[in-house]
């Protein structure tokens, strides 16, 4: 069997079984996922023998740290992603929500539900926690999911997608709802992408490459999640006391993840006194430095390795202990460094003046600005959504952090007692 009638096959089959979410309760649903954080947390041990092949697999093919860490699971992150699911349970059901109601002159009643897209794909690279992560947002927000992960992280995927299905088996909802695409095949990837009319949607999660080539290559209708270029600003007024830290937990937190800062900026008034500690602070936490010519005179002074960036480095998404610096004149100079270079994705600035805040909100366009806080909370459990489907750094539908709501579409519902148009 080609590609297509393997993607058609399993999405017929995640059409079918989404009747079953369309006329399960929110109660149903929530319990569904109940089984599946359960389910997870006693085959564990399975969990992680797969998931060790999958290493094994990528450190023999020299996979780069930064998707080996991705790609790793242990028995805390196991029950991460146990947790995130019961997070998702645990909060207020999306669908059948009035968002508008209004009744017309000719009494004809007019009420706009909220309501699941109907089968979902998801693309996304070595990451199995958005295997569970993705079904159960889709699950619970009523919508069937067809995922397509990696072939380096097969064992992991298919483990967990057999534990959810096995999961889904005792309660009221169809195990068919999740369905795995194979990954083998790279032609299973386009297969999905221009499946227009058995899926409704697909949302890649993953690198720049391959954002681009979903959003290139599909006719299915797609949400844009970005590459991460994020900026942490340190303006004239800012706290040193706060900034540092910050600074440091943007960079060296987790390094490999979309929200992690790869650009200091630094306003010259503060950079004598700022500058230098944190250039010694990224430097001894391992952080490779790029630096602007000023950022590098002081980086030369104090016998700080580094070296002179170039515009590839600033449009760079290091996804690693590297990062770029530069001092710039003002909030604006600032602003516009990040109209350059930066994804649309998150920018921070540290600042006690809030007339500079309101001014780097004001020109900041991306999907979620941090005021003196690190750039790692632009992420769906950290900001209270649960686990997230991924971040949108796009300006149609939803934005930023994508959670149930996000997953949801609309219906009017038009009601009355016999009008007839003229």
């Amino acid at each position: 069997m080609n590609a297509e009638a393997v993607v058609a096959e399993l999405a017929q089959k995640a059409r079918k079984a989404s009747r079953s979410l369309s006329t399960a309760t929110g109660a149903e649903r929530k319990a569904a996922l109940e089984a599946i954080a359960k389910a997870i947390e006693s085959r564990s041990a399975e969990i992680l023998a797969a998931n060790v092949l999958d290493m094994a697999s990528a450190r023999a093919e020299d996979m780069h740290p930064q998707m080996q860490d991705r790609l790793l699971l242990t028995a805390e992150r196991i029950a991460g992603i146990a947790g995130g699911a019961r997070q998702v349970a645990a909060l207020a059901d999306p669908l059948g929500q009035t968002l508008r109601k209004s009744t017309l002159a000719n009494g004809l009643e007019l009420e706009q539900i909220s309501v699941p897209f109907g089968v979902i794909g998801m693309v996304y690279e070595a990451r199995p926690n958005v295997t569970v992560d993705a079904a159960v947002i889709l699950l619970m927000s009523g919508n069937a999911a067809l995922l397509r992960g990696s072939s380096s992280a097969h064992h992991s995927n298919e483990i967990l997608v057999n534990v959810m299905k096995d999961a889904l088996a005792t309660t009221k909802i169809s195990p068919d709802v999740i369905q795995l695409i194979p990954s083998e095949d790279r032609a299973t990837t386009k297969a999905l992408l221009t499946a227009r009319g058995k899926v409704d949607l697909v949302i890649p999660r993953g690198s720049a490459a391959l954002i681009r080539m979903v959003v290139d290559e599909a006719t299915v209708p797609t949400i844009e999640t970005g590459a991460g270029v994020c900026h942490v600003y340190v303006d004239e007024f800012a706290d040193i006391e706060k900034a540092l830290p910050i600074l440091i937990n943007s960079k060296t937190h987790r390094p490999s993840v979309c929200n992690a800062a790869e650009t200091l900026l630094v306003h010259k008034a503060i950079a004598p006194t700022f500058l230098p500690m944190a250039l010694k602070a990224l430097s001894d936490a391992g952080v490779i430095l790029h630096s602007d010519a000023t950022a590098q005179k002081v980086a030369d002074t104090f016998k700080i390795a580094s070296t002179l960036a170039t515009d590839t480095n600033w449009s760079t998404e290091y996804g690693v202990l590297e990062m770029n610096v530069a001092v710039v004149d003002s909030v604006d100079a600032a602003a516009d460094h990040i109209a350059q270079y930066g994804t649309n994705h998150t920018e921070a600035i540290v600042t006690e003046n809030k007339a500079n805040a309101a001014r780097f909100i004001a020109l900041s366009d991306c999907a979620a600005v941090m005021v003196n806080t690190s750039t790692r909370f632009t992420d769906g459990e950290q900001m209270g959504f649960g686990a997230e489907i991924g971040i949108s750094n796009q300006k149609l539908h939803a934005r930023g952090p994508m959670g149930l709501e996000a997953m949801t579409t609309t219906t009017w519902i038009v009601t009355g007692t016999g009008q007839i148009r003229s």
